[in-house]
């Protein structure tokens, strides 16, 4: 008895130094917990993390557990400052997001966009301003209006020890035990005007890519990835709508994408069905169902993917710039449907 009260003594004393090293810090929902109850902000400036930190005691009562950042390139890099946004959050904000996300038990897992979306309507990101010969298009398509969403190559030399580098500081900065690649909306893929990628198969262009990342992410840093599921299920399954318009079908590399990759299955219109989701699960991914707006679709997805339990991990909310983060804990999508699945058990 002694034995023991002296044990739990010195826990007691030496508690609080394992929390500051970290050792002991709460981390939010593992990849063993049965609802993931997530809401994926787009947070691209200091002022809005400062904005999360304030607002994380609410959305934990609003049922969230996981919180997903798109921060994409607004953080102070350190190796490569010249890919830094014009607008970043500081290290020692984002140090300060990873205390409050523990404090309130939410895993907090960031985003960084690899391969597509590397443009935004015109607006073209840092990488490309930086390295214009990473583009899977030539240069004269960062400026043509019928580009979207432009790709970079993902056999252009020198560009993974970049991303690398980028990622390697996200996961840092944020402290993070988990990455979400995006990878949706690729369109420019095995591109005829790319000397690389002219004649190569898009879909094992994209397997490429994905097994890179997943290389460095899982096999080198034991992190766990996420990433969109819209390219690897296809048009078929992914439906179109107006955040969807798919150009090509990249579905064949489902087939070769590591099966630890958590899989997040997003749609945002009204179904009656969610194919994708049985789909994905048996194929031996987590899923992770993504709904958006209108309300009812959200509901009906939720539905879906409940009745649809094996392998579903839980639910995301993603929020765009629909609201500001002060209001996302009552935000409809949030407030109704994140609790529903308080209670979900999945079935593997």
């Amino acid at each position: 008895m002694k034995e023991k009260s002296a044990a739990g003594k010195i826990c007691f004393l030496l508690l609080p130094a394992l929390l500051l090293a970290g050792c002991l810090a709460p981390q939010g929902v593992k990849p063993a917990d049965q609802n993931w109850r997530g809401v994926h902000i787009w947070l691209d400036r200091e002022s809005s993390a400062r904005e999360l930190i304030r607002t994380m005691p609410r959305l934990a009562a609003a049922g969230a557990n996981v919180v997903v950042i798109e921060v994409n390139y607004s953080f102070e890099f350190k190796q490569h400052p010249e890919l830094r946004d014009k607008r970043f959050i500081t290290r020692t904000t984002a140090h300060r997001l990873a205390a409050a996300a523990r404090r309130n038990g939410i895993r907090l897992i960031p985003e960084f966009n690899c391969l597509g979306h590397q443009s935004f309507s015109g607006r073209i990101a840092p990488l490309f301003k930086a390295h214009p010969e990473f583009s899977e298009t030539p240069l004269s398509a960062m400026h043509e209006t019928n580009f979207y969403s432009l790709s970079w190559c993902p056999r252009a030399p020198g560009l993974d020890e970049i991303v690398f580098s980028l990622i390697d500081e996200l996961a840092e900065g944020f402290e993070a035990d988990a990455i979400h690649v995006g990878m949706d909306e690729v369109y420019y893929i095995g591109e005829d005007r790319c000397p690389r990628c002219h004649g190569a198969d898009p879909a094992e262009l994209f397997t490429e890519q994905v097994k890179t990342l997943h290389a460095h992410i899982v096999g080198e840093k034991k992190w766990q990835m996420l990433m969109w599921a819209d390219r690897p299920i296809g048009p078929k399954f992914q439906g179109y709508c107006r955040f969807d318009n798919a150009h090509n079908d990249l579905s064949a590399s489902l087939n070769s994408i590591p099966r630890d990759i958590v899989m997040c299955d997003w749609h945002y219109e009204w179904k009656k069905a969610y194919p994708s989701v049985p789909l994905l699960a048996g194929e031996g991914f987590q899923v992770w169902p993504s709904g958006f707006l209108p309300l009812k679709a959200a509901r009906a997805f939720s539905d879906y993917a409940q009745a649809h339990p094996t392998n579903v991990i839980g639910y995301l909310a993603t929020t765009w710039t629909t609201t500001n983060i002060s209001k996302l804990p009552d935000w409809p999508p949030i407030k109704e449907i994140l609790p529903r699945w308080e209670n979900f058990m999945r079935t593997d």
